[in-house]
C-alpha cells in the first residue's frame, strides 16, 4: 500500500476479538430476562390451564413445556444458544476465508511475475530500456557527445524519464487509493456486522424472554433469522473478494501470456480494466447485506440495505467520474494531447 500502510487483517482480527470480549455482557441481561420470562410463563400456563378447565377438557401438558424450554435457553444462553450457533456457523466463515487466502496468494505471485516480465520486455527494447534501468540510462548518456544534437537528445531523455516516472507514480497512487477504499469498504461491512451481532447477542436473552408471551412468539424466529443473516455477511463478503481476486488472477495470467508471446503488447488497457474492477468491488461490497438476506430471509433491515446500496452507488459514480477525469487530464497533458 503506497498511501497508507494499514494492516487490515489485524483490524478484522480486532473486530473478532471485540465480539468475543463483548459476549460476557449478555450475562448481565439474564436477570432481567428471567424475570420477564417467568412472568410470561406464569400467564402462559395459567391461561391454558384455565381454558382447559373452563371447557371441561383434559390439560394438554406438551404445549406447556415451551416456556420451560425457553427458560433453560435463557439460563444457559452464552453456551447453549450462542455457543451452538457460532459452532455451526463458524466453519462457513473459515471455509470462505481459506478460499480467499488461496486466491490472494496466487494473485500476489502472478503480479510479481507480471512486473518482472514487464521490466524484461522494456529492457529488451533499446528505446524504453533507459526508462526502467538507471544503468542503461547512464550508459546511453555516456555514449552521447556534447554537440547541440546530443545535448537535445540528452535533455529529451531526461524529460522522457521524468514523464514516465510521473505517470507511473500517478497511476500507482490512484491504484493504491482504490485498493485502500476497497479494503475500507470490507472493514466497514465487518464493523457493522460485529455491531449487529453484539446487539443481538447481548439482548438475545430479552428476545427469548419476550417470545414466551402470547402474541410475541415470532420474536424467537426473527432473532434466529437475523442472527444467521448478519453472521453470513462475512462469508458472503469473502466470496465476493474471492471472485474479484480470481478475476485479477485471470487478467494477470492473460498479461503474462501476452508478454511472453507478444513483444509489442501494451499493459495500458489491462491497467484500466483493473481500475474498473476495483470500482465495481467498492460498490459491490455494499450489496453484501442484500445477498445475505437472500440466503436466510430476515426482515427489519430493508431500509438499512436500501440506504446503504443507494449511498454506495452514488459514491461509486462520483469516484469513477472523478478518477477518470483526473487520469484523463493528467495523461493528456503528459502525452501532449
Amino acid at each position: 500500500m503506497v498511501l497508507l500502510s494499514i494492516d487490515f487483517a489485524s483490524l478484522h482480527a480486532i473486530l473478532e476479538s471485540l465480539y468475543n470480549e463483548m459476549m460476557p455482557l449478555c450475562e448481565d441481561m439474564l436477570g432481567v430476562a428471567k424475570g420477564v420470562a417467568g412472568l410470561g410463563a406464569l400467564f402462559y400456563v395459567a391461561l391454558r390451564v384455565w381454558q382447559s378447565i373452563a371447557r371441561a377438557e383434559p390439560v394438554d401438558v406438551y404445549p406447556l413445556l415451551r416456556p420451560f424450554a425457553l427458560g433453560i435457553c435463557i439460563l444457559l444462553f452464552p453456551t447453549l444458544v450462542l455457543g451452538t450457533m457460532n459452532s455451526i456457523l463458524s466453519p462457513i466463515v473459515q471455509g470462505t476465508h481459506r478460499m480467499l487466502e488461496g486466491q490472494t496468494l496466487d494473485m500476489q505471485q502472478y503480479r510479481a511475475q507480471k512486473d518482472r516480465l514487464e521490466r524484461e520486455a522494456m529492457m529488451r527494447n533499446p528505446e524504453t530500456a533507459y526508462l526502467v534501468s538507471d544503468e542503461e540510462f547512464d550508459r546511453q548518456l555516456d555514449e552521447l557527445g556534447w554537440s547541440p544534437g546530443d545535448a537535445a537528445t540528452r535533455l529529451g531523455m531526461y524529460m522522457e524519464v521524468g514523464m514516465y516516472n510521473l505517470e507511473k507514480s500517478i497511476r500507482d497512487a490512484f491504484r493504491s487509493l482504490l485498493e485502500l477504499l476497497f479494503a475500507a469498504a470490507s472493514l466497514l461491512i465487518d464493523t457493522v456486522r460485529t455491531f449487529f451481532l453484539v446487539v443481538l447477542s447481548v439482548l438475545g436473552p430479552i428476545a427469548f424472554a419476550i417470545s414466551v408471551w402470547d402474541g410475541l412468539q415470532s420474536t424467537l424466529g426473527q432473532w434466529f433469522t437475523r442472527y444467521i443473516s448478519v453472521y453470513l455477511w462475512l462469508p458472503v463478503s469473502d466470496l465476493f473478494s474471492c471472485m474479484l481476486a480470481k478475476i485479477q488472477v485471470l487478467m494477470l495470467q492473460n498479461d503474462i501470456a501476452e508478454l511472453q508471446g507478444n513483444p509489442d503488447y501494451s499493459l495500458d488497457n489491462s491497467n484500466c480494466v483493473y481500475i474498473i474492477f476495483m470500482l465495481i468491488g467498492i460498490v459491490g461490497y455494499f450489496t453484501v447485506p442484500t445477498v445475505s438476506g437472500w440466503i436466510v430471509q430476515a426482515g427489519g433491515g430493508g431500509n438499512y440495505s436500501r440506504n446503504l446500496n443507494r449511498t454506495a452507488t452514488k459514491a461509486g459514480g462520483f469516484t469513477a467520474g472523478a478518477g477518470g477525469a483526473v487520469l484523463g487530464n493528467i495523461g493528456g497533458r503528459i502525452r501532449g494531447k
